[in-house]
């Protein structure tokens, strides 16, 4: 990351996609291992879809209490973009708008919360990604 960070915010970005898709794989592998048989949410599929669409891919994912969300900040605070995708206990996703809060959909597939999300992303130029000064360090 400390490598990215030094090119800037694009990469940082990358970089991180990367990073958080490892570490909720390893973390659905150990639950599988320690918890055979039961379920484990659909964050991995999730990051999966999102990863997928160009407009999501140079946002900057992070996570929340399972909650997939997107800034257009790669660091805290973050500037939250659209809304967030959560993958429930029965298989399927919510997806919330941000402001105003609210509950859009409940959907079956990760692709289908994604597209939801996506929808609710602003039509104009996309956000630009924002460091913050101490990440150019």
């Amino acid at each position: 990351m400390a490598a990215a960070r030094s090119r800037g915010p694009a990469d940082v970005v990358e970089a991180h996609w990367q990073s958080l898709l490892l570490s909720w794989q390893w973390k659905q592998a150990v639950h599988q291992l320690r918890m055979p048989g039961r379920p484990y949410p659909r964050i991995v599929p999730l990051l999966e879809a999102a990863a997928a669409q160009p407009r999501l891919r140079r946002l900057y994912p992070f996570t929340s209490h399972f909650a997939l969300l997107f800034s257009s900040s790669t660091s805290y605070p973050w500037t939250v973009q659209a809304g967030s995708i959560e993958p429930l206990d029965n298989g399927r996703f919510t997806v919330r708008r941000r402001s105003p809060v609210a509950v859009i959909g409940d959907v079956e597939t990760a692709e289908e919360a994604v597209a939801l999300l996506l929808e609710l992303l602003p039509t104009g130029p996309e956000p630009v990604l924002t460091a913050h000064a101490d990440e150019h360090a």
